[in-house]
């Protein structure tokens, strides 16, 4: 599942300056009933700026290539690397509401392993971009079954969404759980079993 650039996009993209976005946060403060020019709000459209570039930032970057550099001496390991509790924080694409959680990831080498940071970096790219939680599982899993060609892949998210949470519905306490599995996690249940118990496991 390479990244593909669509350079249309690009190209409209570059036509929108930082200044024109500030304009835009703009017109939805007055929209609020807001007075962009009171003291307290001279500066909040640029600081807005500055942080969607940074809540957002998976747009602009290739999870491919943070996996590109892989190790092959790792003595025949050929048995799970599960790595737990990554924080996620993103946000849903439908209200722009705020996604917390965290992800669990494991995966099967064939004949390499990939860094440790690797795994969440993956994570942090994909979730730093307007989300789904199922869409989001699956290309965490997507990416790394390819681009580490491994034996198996499996991802858990357990999220709270914001959507629901403070808006709407307003279940404070509901949570959300997706799980995808890929190779051996899908083919053969021990992996999947053992890999649910290993995430599991809290620590005190």
């Amino acid at each position: 599942m390479k990244l593909v650039k669509d350079t249309k996009l690009d190209q409209e993209i570059k036509k929108v300056s930082d200044k024109d976005a500030e304009e835009a946060f703009k017109k939805i403060l007055t929209w609020m009933g807001e007075n962009p020019n009171r003291e307290g709000l001279l500066e909040t459209p640029k600081r807005v700026v500055k942080a969607f570039k940074e809540y957002f930032k998976g747009y602009k970057e290739d999870p491919n290539q943070i996996l590109d550099k892989t190790f092959g001496d790792v003595d025949g390991y050929d048995d799970m690397v599960v790595q737990k509790n990554i924080s996620v924080q993103s946000h849903c694409e439908h209200h722009m509401a705020p996604i917390i959680g965290k992800a669990h990831v494991a995966y099967i080498p064939k004949e390499r392993v990939v860094g440790l940071s690797k795994l969440a970096r993956v994570v942090e790219v994909f979730s730093k971009r307007l989300q789904t939680q199922e869409r989001l599982t699956m290309q965490i899993a997507n990416t790394l079954m390819e681009s580490l060609d491994a034996k198996g892949v499996a991802v858990t998210i357990d999220s709270t969404h914001q959507c629901m949470t403070m808006r709407g519905i307003k279940k404070e306490q509901a949570t959300t759980v997706t799980n995808y599995y890929l190779g051996q996690f899908k083919e053969d249940l021990s992996y999947q079993n053992r890999y649910l118990r290993f995430i599991s496991i809290t620590k005190d």
